[in-house]
Formats: C-alpha cells, structure tokens, sequence
C-alpha cells in the first residue's frame, strides 16, 4: 500500500520517503508490538529529519503524509517539532477516540493493571479493520493474501497506546498550528468522520481544509474503486502543488537579498523571477519537492 501511494506521489514529481515502524512492515521486533508510541514519533523524526538535512533537499518544500495511525504520527510530529514542517495531509486520521467505541474508563482501568503482565498478548477487542477499510472486493482480496499485513487482534499494550496517543491528541487538537488538509469518507467506520472534523474546528491553524467523501469507506487511497481512488489523489497533489508553491513564494523575504541557485538576487529580481515562473504549478519539472509518507499499516 505505501508503495502504491509512493508511486502516485511521486508521477506528480514529489520525492516520497517512507518507513515501517518498529514490528510493522518489514521492520524487525514483535509483530505489531507498540511498547511506547513515543518511541514510533521519535524513529520517524530521527529518520526524516536527516533526509531533510541532505543537501540536495535543503531549503525544499516539506510535507507530512499520515493515513489512520499514520494522522496520529504526523501531528506528534508537529507538535515535536513545529516549525520544520511546510504541511501535512491526514487521510482518516487517528487523532481522537470517537465517543461511539471510546471504552469506559472503568475497562481502560482494568486493562491498564494487565499491560505489564501480559502486554503482547492479543486479547484487544476490535473489529476486522480490512473488511471495515476496503471497500473494493477486489482490493480486499489482495491485501489478505500480503503475508506482511498484521491480521490478527491488535496486542494489550499496543491497542493502550494507541489509544494513550488518541486522548493526547483529542486534548490537544488546539495547539494544532500547520497548514493540513484533511480528508475523510463519510461511511467510515474504522475512524469516524467527526474525528476530522474535530480536528478542523479545533486546530489554530489558518490554514486549514477538510474534504468528506460521502460513501466512502476508511481506506481512501487504496481500499475504493480505482475512480474514487484517483478522485482523492487530485484533491491531494492539487492541496500540494499549491502549498508547494506558496513555501517556495514565501522562502524569498522582501526588502532582503535572497540565495537562488548560486546567484544572489535582490528583491525586485524575485519578483520578476516569480513572474517568469508563472508556469510553475503545471511543470512540475522546473523544483524538486518532497514528500514524508507515514503509514498506517
């Protein structure tokens, strides 16, 4: 599935770099066994920070990409670091416990006095998050025979950190401040659609979108048809391109001299380079960009 992502991305000439968290993927550790969600926020930042510090990226356009748990990842992150982030897309995020499965915290209570007795055990009750995500048979089908998918009951001590992470998030959700677009299908039963909106009515952000796709099922991206599926990735590489250009506009301060390539330039030759470039959004050629994906399986 990132790998299909990936690929869309970067046929819109985005640079994409992913990871498998810790037990997930082809990573190694205990299948699917989160001991400290901060501990999957830290390895991604770690990761992706160093690529942003590679030379040929410097001074580029950066952006967050997070689906499900992924949304969750990408807004720690946020939060970890502010200001290095251009943006972020949250597809179905992970950021708040819908009151319609929250447990009572009478069973979190309970559960929490087992973690450091039996925390691998999978014993968290859930539904069957693929056939809740793809909506697709077809689709469905594929991603049950993908031996590196976890298909089993999430673990105690994971299944509590996630949703650790989930309150932290929904207690928080203000001191959301990026630029993000959110997206979500309304027919969503893994993550409810009032999470997203949650997220938008309560972050501090100005800019900020929300897209809800009625009939749309949790897996946007990968789990539709192949219609809806190309539907939802040109309202994310059309949010892109144009929060691509805006960092690129404003890395260049007025009433200063500015570094492009290895000319300097004053002010009034930005202004008639930005002018030159009018063509910018529709050849994507002329910058190269890149884009952090997180995955949410």
């Amino acid at each position: 599935m990132l790998v299909e992502c990936g690929e869309k991305l970067a046929c819109a000439r985005y640079a994409v770099f992913g990871m498998d968290y810790e037990g997930h993927g082809r990573s190694g550790g205990v299948r699917c066994y989160i001991n400290k969600f901060e501990d999957i926020v830290n390895d991604c930042y770690h990761v992706f920070k160093s690529i942003c510090e590679l030379q040929e990226y410097k001074g580029k356009a950066k952006f967050l990409y997070g689906e499900s748990m992924g949304g969750a990842v990408s807004l720690l992150l946020h939060k970890k670091d502010p200001t290095l982030w251009d943006g972020a897309v949250l597809v179905a995020p992970m950021c708040k416990i819908s009151d319609k499965v929250k447990p009572h915290p009478v069973v979190i209570n309970i559960l929490t006095t087992m973690e450091d007795i039996i925390p691998k055990w999978k014993i968290v009750p859930s539904q069957d998050v693929i056939d809740s995500a793809f909506k697709d048979h077809a689709k469905r089908d594929k991603i049950r025979k993908n031996k590196l998918i976890y298909q089993d009951k999430p673990r105690l001590k994971t299944g509590l950190e996630m949703l650790r992470a989930s309150m932290n998030l929904e207690a928080r959700l203000h001191e959301v401040t990026l630029p993000f677009f959110v997206l979500h299908g309304e027919a969503d039963t893994v993550t409810d659609p009032e999470v997203s909106k949650a997220l938008y009515e309560q972050a501090s952000s100005i800019d900020k979108t929300i897209k809800l796709y009625p009939g749309m099922w949790h897996g946007l991206t990968v789990g539709e048809t192949d219609e809806n599926i190309e539907i939802v990735f040109t309202d994310i590489i059309d949010w892109l391109d144009k929060h691509a250009n805006k960092a690129k506009f404003e890395s260049f301060q007025p009433n200063q001299t500015h570094n492009h390539g290895t000319d300097k330039m004053t002010t009034a030759e930005v202004n008639k380079w930005d002018a030159e470039q009018s063509g910018f959004l529709r050849d994507r050629e002329v910058q190269q960009r890149r884009l952090l994906r997180l995955s949410s399986m």
